[in-house]
């Protein structure tokens, strides 16, 4: 039997041709059949590029319908595509390539030349360029393609995906994403979320990550459904789409952002049925405001990069502010003692484990450390404190590690420390995250500066700017004669979250991400 998750959606293809599955805001219609026959043509250069079963393709790119035609493309041939964040640096794409060892790098049109002497530093074998105008070298190759029709037959523990989130260790570590990982997730929110072919999204999301790609595109697809493509958040936009759409998919950033236009209210959403917020933790007022101008509670949900999504809200029933509800179908939840694995009683705070068929198939190349991470019992160890409250709701309360989310995108403060402490004139520094009305937390470094030589703010940051991507960089650079540590010499960082947590109180609501 043939498990591609390409199968879950071409039934749609066939049966509705004619219907529109992307928009977007310039006036562009792609119906189904426009789509299938494109990405035929991809998939028939994807082969003449050598690209075969289990290959990986690495795709950085501005986000264009095409990108989704490439997905498809990549599927089809039993590829295994490596979406990449279209902030990394050079020197963070180097690491990728040479770690993943992607048969085909996907690039920017304006970056070619230099995106062909990145990877000629690793094994890249061909190196291509998409634009946001259905440009680009790949794109000249698809006007002259035949359309490939047949699937390449996989098995349900086959890669379709390979989605990087970075280590603690400031590594970046490679999650393996399975077809039956990615379809078995899609049908359980299809089911969760009531989502049928009727349905028309606003997808304002990068699609570089779970949420925007496996979540957002993966549910439109398998449902034969429709959405309008936007290259970015744009509050104006999103409320005058809402009359024609049915579903908002979005960070808390979205909702903050909406809840400041006095555009938004009831008139402007009521063709709406599901707004859903994820990536980071959504401020109790934040739902509580939106609903009162709306009358929408929104439906916040709980994932990440390693399980796509675990739990839901419901959409019939009580939508809790600060929980992410119940566990969707086909998956385990459970709370446990950190160190021996044992489940503690309800209410009490412990691991959040995961078990089902979403749960990855481990970190590219990284066996021990694929270990380390699972029970003897196939549980996956999220690394976030969790607890189950009296309702059967999983509330995060908070992280095992020292994990930053800003504005959606996770953010390892040791990968940004690093680079601080190898500035002249540093010591140490420590990162954190704290509130932010907008972002949910801000990026701050707290810096040590040696005794001889003086280092400013502007240093530090200008020294980040070509190192980091925009959403790792601090917002802010403060200093001080040393860190709190307990007796065993670890940085107490709740002290400086404490210290520190009034620096965005201030912080206006259209502030970039």
């Amino acid at each position: 039997m043939n498990h591609n998750l390409y199968l879950q959606f071409y039934p749609h293809f066939e049966r509705q041709p004619n219907k529109v599955l992307m928009d977007t805001l310039d006036g562009q219609r792609y119906r189904y059949a426009d789509v299938l026959a494109t990405s035929r043509k991809m998939a028939s250069v994807l082969l003449e590029l050598g690209v075969s079963p289990g290959d990986r393709v690495a795709v950085q790119v501005d986000k264009s319908p095409e990108i989704v035609m490439l997905y498809l493309a990549c599927l089809q041939v039993g590829a295994v595509y490596l979406p990449l964040n279209t902030a990394y640096t050079d020197s963070e794409i180097g690491y990728f390539l040479q770690d993943a060892e992607p048969h085909l790098y996907v690039c920017r049109p304006q970056v070619l030349t230099e995106a062909k002497h990145n990877a000629g530093a690793s094994s890249v074998a061909q190196v291509e360029s998409l634009g946001t105008q259905a440009d680009g070298s790949l794109m000249d190759k698809v006007v002259s393609a035949q359309e490939m029709e047949t699937v390449c037959e996989v098995g349900e523990d086959d890669l379709a995906a390979i989605l990087y989130t970075s280590g603690t260790t400031g590594r970046s570590k490679g999650a393996m994403l399975s077809h039956k990982n990615l379809a078995s997730n899609s049908r359980a929110l299809s089911e969760a979320w009531h989502y049928t072919e009727q349905d028309h999204l606003i997808h304002a999301l990068p699609i570089f990550h779970t949420h925007g790609l496996f979540v957002a595109c993966n549910i439109t697809l398998i449902n034969g459904a429709s959405m309008t493509f936007l290259p970015k958040l744009d509050v104006d936009e999103l409320l005058d789409l809402m009359p024609h759409a049915t579903v908002l998919m979005g960070v808390p950033t979205f909702y903050t952002r909406l809840l400041a236009s006095e555009r938004l209210n009831r008139e402007v959403v009521a063709n709406m049925r599901l707004f859903i917020s994820g990536s980071a933790p959504l401020l109790a007022e934040t739902h509580e405001a939106f609903e009162a101008r709306t009358g929408h509670a929104i439906l916040e949900r709980y994932g990440m990069t390693e399980t796509n999504m675990n739990t839901s809200n419901p959409y019939d029933g009580k939508r809790r502010p600060g929980t992410v509800g119940l566990p969707l179908p086909g998956v385990e939840v459970r709370i446990a003692d950190r160190e021996s694995g044992k489940e503690v009683a309800q209410g009490e705070t412990g691991m959040v484990e995961m078990r089902g068929p979403n749960v990855f198939q481990g970190y590219w190349r990284m066996p021990e450390k694929t270990q380390a991470e699972f029970r003897d019992d196939g549980f996956f160890i999220t690394g976030d404190l969790g607890l189950i409250d009296e309702h059967g709701y999983l509330n995060i309360v908070g992280r095992d590690k020292d994990l930053v989310i800003s504005g959606g995108y996770n953010v390892y403060p040791k990968e940004v420390e690093q680079l601080i402490d190898e500035l002249p004139g540093v010591v140490e520094s420590a990162v954190i995250g704290v509130p932010h009305t907008d972002l949910g937390e801000g990026v701050v470094a707290v810096v040590v500066p040696a005794a001889s030589k003086g280092v400013t703010e502007a240093q530090v940051l200008a020294a980040l700017k070509d190192q980091l991507a925009r959403y790792k960089q601090p917002k802010r650079v403060f200093f001080a004669d040393a860190l709190p540590r307990n007796v065993m010499g670890k940085v107490q960082k709740n002290q400086l979250r404490s210290t520190y947590t009034d620096t965005f109180k201030t912080q206006p609501a259209t502030a970039s991400a």
